[in-house]
């Protein structure tokens, strides 16, 4: 009997080598139906494959990651499958699962636009309605090419060259449609009842801009159509929260031709970084580290030393002084490193928590510019603590704990991850397995939800990845917790021991916002631009009904709140007070301050805040002293009204 052991826990056994699908059949005829994939000991699988020897083995459906990369890549095949049937000359190029829907990658000598979308989404459906059976078969690779070569498909032909000698060249039918593929998919196009393509995008074939440029179809699906409906307003949402807009609004940050990737930031946008960063260095005063900052250039040994020149090098911006080569720094731990070599240490002295607001700088893709998101240029919060082995854990729950107050503090809900040992890892299994359990045993001491990706860790150390979900339902990866055993080994760094021997100190790197840039682009996404006032880059912002009649009491009182440390600013515009008004709101101000006759008489104004309709009057010492005290809770604007 073959012992397969489910993800509940119990087993199931079977008399004979069984798939995966009948396997579910087994178990129930509503999980076969909506089983996607398998996952047999940790390992992705399609429903075709056997089962036969004992293992854990898991039935995927869309709601599993797994199972919604099965369900997106056999749409993606659907794509495939439509656009040949329309346009047969189009040549195919790749077509993968993505982390919201799927896209392929095509070349057509007339290129496709978005008007030809709603008939080849009618084209797709129709393969659906269908209900094609999809096979999967083999073929060696003089035959798998040949076949290409017959059907004109040129990049086809190259992936199969490209792929080791010993592949297994798998194929996918659907119907008249057949592509080189190594799947998962799904046992019929049926399945796939909702669907929408999204957008179009120019790519070149393998990244490369030597190569020609193709045309990326990308779209989305769903089992159901709600689900779908769901979706697409959620990403209408997102365009109107889009930090690329509200940035330009807000007068947050721009973007020059003379410096791609490079961001600019405004007044307004260092005012609400600065507030950030105030609050991550009280944070890391109250958990004990200390506070360095390193050099942006340094010499192309240090980078050989890190293995950073042998790896990265393509990456990092270089430059020649004195006759030798130098780097712009593309990571800040090497430079930490130099720190903690700068003098000795004892086993006394550990843990030492460094922390660093590191400016890097990488190459990327001018493809793969994205705003804030991806840029070339930006700014790291980067730790790094050197401790020994027993102190793993206890460092570990102390960043865990930082995490959770930081994360909560803007109001971002999280989920952990716990990657372990890669197959390329560097360095000895005993240390793995100490790290691993040390890092498992912390999380696991923190009462904290957790999941294991197995074999995705550095291949330096294990990590822990935490993904913060924004307020209309989309995760992020932000924080990043990483053992480190091979770069205090690289560079030689020491501590003596209570034995009175030389030891190596273990490294984690650390950081919770991640890049600065990143993190205000998500959180102005998450916020939708209205920041709380202690973020809000104008706090306040006041409006004389007549600035004839009432600036001069306006700016006397601009002054005062400027002094009590409030950023706040004079409407000193001709116009009436509703347009004022309106404007302030558009700016998304958190209180707005109406004076005329009356206020300048009282010595007061009138207060209104920006999501409500209705005003109070308050004196100046009275709204100072509120705000203040909201400044120094950090209180959302939301909380204080209540």
């Amino acid at each position: 009997m073959i012992q397969v052991r489910l993800k509940n826990g119990d087993v199931h056994e079977l008399k004979e080598p069984q798939s995966i699908y009948e396997i579910a059949g087994q178990l129930s005829a509503g999980l076969q139906r909506e089983a996607c994939a398998g996952e047999i000991d940790g390992e992705l699988h399609d429903l075709r494959d056997l089962v036969d020897h004992d293992c854990k083995l898991s039935i995927l459906t869309f709601a599993d990651e797994g199972g919604r990369h099965a369900f997106r890549h056999t749409c993606s095949h659907i794509l495939a499958q439509a656009v040949k049937r329309l346009y047969p000359e189009t040549q195919l190029a790749i077509g993968p699962a993505i982390e919201d829907g799927y896209y392929y990658d095509v070349d057509r000598d007339t290129p496709f636009s978005e008007e030809d979308f709603p008939k080849i989404e009618e084209e797709m459906k129709k393969i659906v309605k269908e209900d094609l059976p999809i096979e999967r078969f083999t073929r060696p690779r003089d035959e798998a090419i040949r076949y290409f070569e017959e059907k004109g498909e040129s990049y086809k032909v190259q992936l199969i060259r490209d792929l080791p000698e010993d592949a297994v060249i798998s194929f996918y039918t659907q119907g008249d449609f057949t592509d080189l593929c190594a799947g998962p998919h799904l046992m019929s196009t049926r399945a796939v009842k909702a669907i929408k393509l999204t957008s179009l995008a120019g790519a070149y074939w393998r990244g490369d801009e030597k190569n020609k440029m193709l045309t990326r179809i990308y779209g989305t699906c769903f089992p159901k159509k709600s689900e779908l409906e769901a979706y697409l307003r959620m990403m209408e949402e997102a365009k109107l929260r889009d930090h690329r807009k509200l940035g330009k609004e807000l007068k947050l940050f721009m973007f020059s031709e003379e410096g791609p990737g490079f961001p600019f930031w405004l007044p307004n946008g260092m005012a609400l970084m600065n507030a950030i960063v105030e609050y991550w260095r009280e944070v890391h005063v109250k958990y004990g580290y200390g506070e360095i900052q390193t050099p942006t250039m340094l010499n192309q040994h240090l980078w050989e030393t890190s293995g950073h020149w042998t790896h990265y090098k393509e990456n990092m911006y270089t430059s020649m002084i004195d006759e030798q080569e130098y780097a712009i720094k593309p990571m800040n731990c090497p430079g930490s490193l130099l720190v903690y070599k700068s003098e000795p240490h004892s086993y006394r002295d550990l843990p030492l928590r460094l922390a660093e607001m590191g400016h890097v700088h990488r190459h990327e893709k001018s493809g793969a510019l994205h705003g804030l998101m991806r840029v070339r240029a930006f700014t790291q919060d980067d730790a790094h603590i050197f401790m020994t082995p027993e102190q793993i854990t206890s460092e570990i729950k102390g960043v865990v704990s930082m995490v959770d107050e930081i994360y909560s503090m803007f109001h971002f809900k999280y989920k952990v991850f716990l990657s372990t040992r890669p197959e390329d890892f560097m360095g000895e299994i005993a240390d793995w397995d100490q790290a691993e359990a040390g890092l498992k045993q912390a999380l696991d001491e923190t009462g904290i939800a957790y999941q294991i990706n197995e074999g995705d860790g550095a291949f330096y150390g294990p990590k822990i990845d935490f993904y913060i979900q924004d307020s209309i339902g989309r995760a992020w990866q932000c924080g990043t917790v990483q053992l480190d055993f091979q770069l205090p080994q690289r560079f030689e760094a020491e501590y003596i021991g209570q034995d009175g021997e030389r030891h190596r100190p273990i490294m984690i790197h650390r950081a919770i916002l991640g890049s600065i840039e990143r993190f205000i682009g998500h959180l102005t996404e998450h916020c939708a631009g209205k920041f709380p006032l202690w973020l809000a880059p104008v706090q306040a912002r006041i409006l004389p009904i007549s600035s004839e009649n009432h600036g001069d009491y306006a700016r006397k009182v601009c002054q005062e709140l400027k002094l009590a440390g409030l950023r706040v600013e004079v409407d000193e515009r001709n116009e009436k007070i509703g347009y004022k008004i309106r404007e302030a709101q558009m700016d998304k101000i958190p209180y707005m301050l109406i004076l005329g006759d009356q206020e300048v008489k009282d010595g007061s104004f009138s207060v209104r805040k920006r999501d409500c309709s209705e005003n109070e009057s308050m004196s100046i010492e009275a709204f100072k002293q509120m705000a203040l005290a909201q400044n120094a809770r950090r209180d959302w604007l939301e909380e204080a009204e209540k």
